[in-house]
């Protein structure tokens, strides 16, 4: 996914489900709206149907994406022309990651987007494109064979989260950014259970994670484990190879925390029924 897409004219934009062209494209986004603290004060009386919109949005996508099953979100820039090697590299992760038994999720828009739907497609594979109402929006690439159109970013933001089992980020702007800062953040602060993150190309992400290393985690801003959230490859079958032992490893790990947390609630329960029980290893002091 990326939304650093490059505006052509004609190709219309997509106002939820509806396609506007010309005159009929709106000034602002439906986000821009609703931030907008300095409108007049009848927004009270809309805000209520705004939020049913975004109720909308979320039934909409849990419906759709329910029954997906394993799944991976592929981010980058959709700048990325097919002449490229990110290209070609972004349409071999979709392609791996299928032949792994998952379902690739983009944003679906042009450039590593579109590569990495085309890659799934072509392997068989279920080919997401989450879209997003933009000025121009050109909707979802022709590579996808399940395709959902957001008006807020938010929204669409958790259906990359709740559905996918590990991000690859490829080389992007703001809008890969903006994705892979957010999925390090909900893991830093445990508001989601860790998942793998790949980053594919160490010239690209190279200088940021040495930044990180070298300047943020001195001054203490993070800590030494939160540079383990991430790793960095350089090419396709690495980065996959990662996303899934990774993938299994914590899986193991979570479903070994709840069969403790299962046995420990089991063991409490036990001693609740019965109080003159002794804790194990320890003897009856009243005999």
């Amino acid at each position: 996914m990326s939304d650093e897409g490059l505006p052509q004219s004609g190709s219309g934009y997509r106002k939820g489900p509806v396609l506007l062209r010309g005159s009929q494209i709106p000034r602002r986004t439906t986000d821009a709206r609703l931030l907008d603290s300095t409108q007049d004060a009848d927004w009270v009386h809309n805000d209520p149907w705004r939020v049913l919109r975004i109720q909308s949005e979320f039934v909409e996508g849990f419906g759709a994406l329910a029954e997906l099953g394993p799944a991976v979100s592929v981010f980058g820039s959709a700048r990325t022309r097919p002449e490229h090697p990110d290209f070609a590299l972004a349409e071999d992760v979709g392609r791996r990651l299928v032949e792994e038994g998952y379902a690739v999720i983009t944003g679906g828009g042009p450039g590593i987007m579109e590569a990495a739907n085309r890659g799934a497609s072509l392997a068989g594979g279920t080919s997401v494109g989450l879209g997003i109402e933009l000025p121009f929006e050109q909707g979802v690439n022709e590579h996808v064979n399940l395709g959902i159109s957001f008006r807020y970013f938010f929204t669409r933001k958790m259906m990359f989260v709740k559905y996918s089992q590990g991000f690859v980020v490829l080389p992007g702007g703001f809008g890969t950014f903006d994705e892979l800062f957010e999925a390090l953040t909900l893991v830093q602060t445990h508001k989601v259970t860790e998942f793998p993150v790949a980053l594919v190309g160490a010239d690209y992400w190279g200088g940021l994670l040495d930044w990180a290393r070298e300047v943020v985690l001195p001054r203490g801003m993070i800590s030494e484990h939160d540079l383990e959230l991430v790793r960095v490859f350089d090419d396709a079958a690495s980065a996959v190879q990662y996303v899934c032992d990774r993938g299994a490893e914590l899986a193991e790990q979570e479903r070994a925390a709840v069969q403790d947390a299962a046995e420990a609630r089991s063991g409490a329960a036990d001693a609740a029924a019965d109080p003159d029980a002794a804790p194990d290893g320890q003897a009856d002091r009243t005999a």
